[in-house]
Formats: structure tokens, C-alpha cells, sequence
């Protein structure tokens, strides 16, 4: 029901959304006196502010066709070398005008916890510029026929390593925030195997590696409630005309709704700066503002067993943290990682993933040597921050760099005296 009725809302308001088109198109016709008047910029940008807030968004593009590489352009297109049924990876292929220039190869693991992939746009396109990027482009389950099967965590490690093996020996995984539980575990069992596609190194952003350090509001929500809870109040089922109509989900505007709810505050004092920005006529803020709110309040849902599965393993059993994390019955031992670099990377106020709750992948992952760990806090930034903005261009994405061009001289000399 809880589907229906957010179907139904969205139906219900279609009339205002309608009328207040109406209403902008008129006061900004150069014939209407109002449309040069105090009264008049108001009323059009109050038609802005209930346009952006109440459409439906869908899933943007990354529109990356370029990169600068030691200071000239390079164009970029994007190719789809594998897909599934649930993700496909997209490699931001370099369009390279003379000779290539051999960078190394990362895979950024995107969340699949509400928002599409296009989230860490940012976070490409500062990569791209001194590595060759690939990222996890996950499914809206909304869109997948319930025919086409189940899709939980296990399956989602799985398709980790699958892609890990595609990109091929000698990458550099990078887990943003949700993936890094299933990056650590896709690359010890790869480990334990003696795969040659281990990654050569691991980079956890703001992961929940251990929820119990520093738990944030999630962290406590998870653990006050029982799993049935979590069933019986954030499942729905996708109702008609959708392609999964009848699929169990996590429905993505609920996560929009929780995340919200996290800071109101802020987000009211966002839409009242953008009112501002549209009646002063200050137009590189409010393109700043739609940018951002384009990419926050597009969601996709997420399958009811990945969900339910990642609450419990996750965030209230803690299972990895706890060495119990099994993949398919079979025990996941991050001590088999001897070989796989290691970097953890924190935001001071993160809001999500607490102080701690990554780092505590090096102690789990005891037998790599110390010279290929390394840890950052980054000051002043929240979960957002981590992976976007300023503080991620200038400092943390050059400090990331330097640590995979530490591992990669390393990677040299070994094969040197091999």
C-alpha cells in the first residue's frame, strides 16, 4: 500500500504541478508588466521551488565526454564492456589523440542504497583525469521483472567479483560508503583463492566495515529495531505500470524521505537560499542548486532480499566485523588478503558511517603489511564530502592517488626481481 500511495500522491498533485507552469510561463512573458516587478520574480521562483521539490526525477547520465590529462584535453566515451541483469559496469574509456598513456586501473564500487550511480560523478571525473576509471552502474529493481529472479547480497558479491575479474589483474577497488562490506569480502575470497584478479588495492570510503564504532542515527535505528520491523514498515511492492510491477522492494523514495529527515534543517535553508538565488537573479547559484538536488532526488529501489539481507548481516549482527560473515555458506577470512594494498578514508562529521566504523578493516585484514595500509580522516567534511566537492578534488582524491602510485611502484619492483 505504501507503493500506492506515494503513486497516488504524485497523481494527486499533477494539477498544481500543472497550474503552477502555467503561472511561471505567464508572469515571464516579456508582454506581462508583472514579470519586471518584485512581486512577479517571487511568484516565479516559488513555482521553481514546488516544480524541483515535487517532480519525479529520472536516472541522470554522467555526461562526461571529456577529461585534462597533464594539462590537455582528452575526450571520453563511455562503453558498457559487461552487464547483467542487475548492473552493468561502464568503462569511461579514454579517447586518446596520439599514444595512450598507461594509468592504472581503478574500479569504483558505487552504493546501491537509493541513489543511482551518477551520485559519484564528482568522484570520476577527479579520478579520471590520472586513472583509467570503470564504475558499478546498478539497476533500479523497479525496472526488473520479477521473472528475471531474486537478486541479495550474496548475488551482489558475486557480481563484484565477476566485474573485478573483467576489469582484469592489477585494478584498484574503491568502495564508496554501502559496497565496502561486499569489496572486503569479494577480495578475500578472490585471496583465498590465489586469483590473479585480486585487486592490488582496496580504497574503503565512509564504509560500515563495523557499525558499532561511533554509531550514527542508522546505525542506532537498526539496532533498536528487530529485523520483522524492517519488513513489515520500508518493503512495498511495485505496483502497475512499472516493468517490476509485483517485485518486493526498498522503495528509493523512502531512503530520499529518511535521508531528508536526517537534516531538514539544512534542506529547508537550501530551498529558501534557492527562492532567494531565482528573485535576485543570481543564476550560477541556483544552477548550483538544481545541479545538486537533480543527482540527490533522483532514487531507485532496491530488491527486499538485498535490503533485509544487508540490515541484518551489516548492521545488526555485524557478521565481517565479528569474522561470522559467510558468502554462500562458506566463511569469509579478510586475513587471506596478504598482498591487496589498503586505504581507509573517513569523514570527520559523517553522519552516516561514524569515526571508526571503516578503519576498522585494518584490523581485520591483519596480514597485509603495514607499509601498504594507510588511513585519512578528512577534516571538516561529512559523508557527502568524502566523495564529492572541494574537499575531495584538493585533498582527498590526490592523497588516494599517491597511494595507489605507492602500491603500483611496488607492484614494479616485485616483478623487477621476479
Amino acid at each position: 500500500m505504501l507503493y500506492h500511495a506515494y503513486e497516488l500522491t504524485h497523481a494527486a498533485i499533477t494539477p498544481w504541478r500543472t497550474a503552477a507552469g502555467a503561472i511561471r510561463q505567464s508572469l515571464t512573458h516579456p508582454l506581462n508588466p508583472w514579470t519586471y516587478t518584485g512581486l512577479g520574480r517571487a511568484a516565479v521562483a516559488a513555482t521553481d521551488v514546488f516544480e524541483l521539490t515535487t517532480r519525479r526525477y529520472g536516472k541522470p547520465a554522467f555526461g562526461i565526454t571529456e577529461t585534462m590529462v597533464a594539462g590537455e584535453p582528452v575526450p571520453v566515451a563511455e562503453r558498457v564492456p559487461w552487464q547483467s541483469t542487475f548492473c552493468r559496469l561502464i568503462h569511461f574509456e579514454k579517447q586518446w589523440p596520439e599514444s595512450p598513456v598507461s594509468q592504472p586501473k581503478v574500479l569504483i564500487a558505487a552504493p546501491l542504497s537509493g541513489h543511482y550511480a551518477t551520485l559519484l560523478c564528482g568522484t570520476v571525473e577527479a579520478m579520471l583525469k590520472t586513472h583509467d576509471v570503470y564504475i558499478t552502474d546498478w539497476e533500479d529493481a523497479r525496472v526488473v521483472p520479477v521473472t528475471q529472479g531474486r537478486f541479495d547480497l550474496d548475488d551482489y558479491i558475486d557480481y563484484v567479483i565477476t566485474m573485478i575479474r573483467h576489469v582484469g589483474k592489477g585494478v584498484h577497488v574503491m568502495a564508496v560508503c554501502q559496497p565496502g562490506p561486499a569489496v572486503l569480502a569479494a577480495t578475500a575470497l578472490l585471496a583465498e583463492e590465489g586469483d590473479a584478479a585480486t585487486p592490488a588495492s582496496m580504497i574503503l570510503m565512509g564504509s560500515p566495515i563495523d557499525a558499532r564504532e561511533s554509531p550514527t542515527v542508522p546505525n542506532v535505528l537498526a539496532e533498536q529495531r528487530p529485523l520483522a520491523w524492517f519488513n513489515a514498515n520500508m518493503i512495498s511492492t511495485v505496483p502497475l505500470p512499472h516493468p517490476g510491477a509485483f517485485r518486493r522492494v526498498y522503495p528509493g523514495f523512502l531512503q530520499l524521505t529518511n535521508f531528508i529527515a536526517m537534516n531538514r534543517g539544512k534542506h529547508m535553508e537550501a530551498q529558501w537560499n534557492y527562492f532567494d538565488h531565482l528573485v535576485e537573479g543570481d543564476g550560477d547559484s541556483a544552477e548550483k542548486h538544481r545541479t545538486f538536488y537533480d543527482e540527490y532526488l533522483s532514487v531507485m529501489d532496491l530488491t527486499e532480499e538485498f535490503y533485509l539481507q544487508t540490515v541484518d548481516r551489516v548492521f545488526q549482527r555485524h557478521l565481517l566485523a565479528r569474522g561470522e560473515f559467510c558468502h554462500r555458506a562458506r566463511r569469509v577470512d579478510p586475513a587471506a588478503i596478504t598482498a591487496t594494498g589498503l586505504m581507509t578514508v573517513e569523514g570527520e562529521l559523517d553522519d552516516i558511517s561514524g569515526i571508526g566504523q571503516t578503519q576498522a578493516a585494518h584490523a581485520l585484514c591483519h596480514a597485509i603489511p603495514k607499509d601498504m595500509q594507510t588511513d585519512h580522516v578528512q577534516k571538516g567534511v561529512g559523508h557527502y564530502g568524502v566523495f564529492n566537492g572541494g574537499r575531495w578534488r584538493d585533498e582527498i582524491c590526490p592523497r588516494i592517488g599517491a597511494f595507489i602510485a605507492g602500491i603500483e611502484d611496488r607492484r614494479r619492483d616485485q616483478r623487477a626481481k621476479s
